[in-house]
């Protein structure tokens, strides 16, 4: 028997991003408690159909274990939440690491033997991005530093740190990838700042998810745009190969 396919996994994956998002919108909490477990595997399977690599599947999965005890406010499970997600953290960067390295090969084999014409010019370039995202980086930790709990601080600060290196290397895929990790890293803040007990945006939660699934949703879509660019399409009509 054949399972579901990447369009029906997507489609469940699109219902239970709104249920979710419409409990939260409603003061639903029921709703809540059950469509947000539901998310990162029904998008991991879909992943998954689409020849998505192992380490995007292992990415998500963490995500799902994030998702799951956040739903309890106690802090020993925000701290088990927190690592798992900075493990799945750790996943997208190894990804994106090789996924960049295996786009840029091709170039770099292409001008070997070649003058490096304004080499400096585009190493100045490609640091760029970096420099915002570590200035943002110190900027937030130190804003919310006195805010924090002293026993969260400097877990929050390393992770700060571990999401600031995945969202900015989450660019280097192209922009869908990088509009992902840059919404990652704004869904993370909005958490960081309820726990600092900032002022808030009405329906807090809503935000949070609201971002976080596009961001999810937009790395997985960004990973698998550089695997249908670089592979030929099957024929089979089953799922590209997936690679660690």
């Amino acid at each position: 028997m054949r399972g579901p396919s990447g369009r029906t996994l997507l489609v469940a994956f699109g219902l239970a991003a709104a249920v979710d998002l419409g409990s939260l919108a409603a003061g639903f909490t029921p709703g809540h408690m059950v469509a947000k477990p539901l998310l990162m595997p029904l998008l991991a399977a879909y992943a998954h159909t689409r020849g998505g690599p192992r380490l995007l599947i292992a990415a998500l999965l963490c995500g799902w274990g994030g998702d799951v005890l956040l739903l309890s406010d106690a802090e020993p499970a925000f701290l088990a939440g927190m690592g798992c997600f900075a493990a799945g953290h750790v996943c997208y960067l190894v990804l994106f690491g090789k996924r960049a390295r295996q786009a840029s090969a091709p170039h770099h084999a292409a001008d070997k033997g070649s003058p490096a014409v304004g080499e400096w010019a585009s190493r100045a370039r490609a640091l760029r991005l970096p420099a915002v995202y570590a200035l943002a980086l110190v900027v937030a930790v130190a804003s919310l530093w006195p805010g924090l709990p002293a026993d969260l601080r400097v877990p929050v600060a390393g992770y700060s740190a571990l999401l600031t290196a995945m969202a900015c290397s989450a660019a280097r895929l192209g922009a869908v990838a990088g509009a992902g990790g840059a919404l990652f890293v704004l869904s993370d803040m909005l958490i960081a700042t309820g726990v600092a007990e900032w002022p808030q945006l009405p329906r807090p939660d809503l935000w949070i998810m609201l971002t976080y699934i596009a961001a999810q949703y937009l790395l997985a879509r960004g990973v698998l745009r550089t695997l249908e660019a670089a592979l030929p399409a099957p024929t089979g009509g089953g799922p590209v190969p997936a690679t660690p």
